[in-house]
């Protein structure tokens, strides 16, 4: 196996702050256009990272401002991976989808919509507790 090469991989250690995310954002952006992603899909990267981020920042670290929140994002197989990791105790990762009948109707919160876009604008999304602690989401986007 060949080292992964160092100009593919990118990582931003965020303070557990919101508005931060949108240092991650910008860059991821940035990253994902010179690795060829269509304007759309960078958008759709965009949200992604955005609402993998905050969950991390209010639910995994609780809001805590002494936690961090890691993302690092690389291109690899025209594929570009973004972990998103937080140094909490998680959240359900079995958040049902909203029901937007019962919201308007205020008969259920207006919450789970950051895992529902996750889920719905990703190729591919995976939830993973660490062994040393923490939680990480793991989101593919394919370049082509």
């Amino acid at each position: 196996m060949q080292p992964e090469p160092v100009n593919n991989r990118v990582k931003i250690v965020l303070p557990n702050t919101l508005g931060y995310e949108r240092v991650a954002m910008a860059s991821l952006a940035s990253f994902a256009k010179m690795h060829g992603l269509s304007a759309d899909r960078i958008e759709d990267l965009k949200t992604i990272v955005a609402e993998a981020a905050i969950n991390a920042m209010q639910h995994g670290n609780c809001g805590r401002p002494d936690a961090r929140v890691t993302i690092v994002f690389k291109v690899a197989d025209n594929t570009i991976n973004v972990k998103v990791t937080d140094d909490g105790n998680g959240f359900n990762k079995e958040v049902k989808d909203p029901d937007i009948d019962r919201i308007i109707a205020m008969l259920d919160k207006p919450v789970g919509f950051g895992v529902f876009l996750i889920r719905n604008l990703a190729d591919r999304v995976e939830f993973k507790t660490l062994p040393e602690g923490g939680h990480v989401v793991e989101m593919l986007i394919s370049i082509n």
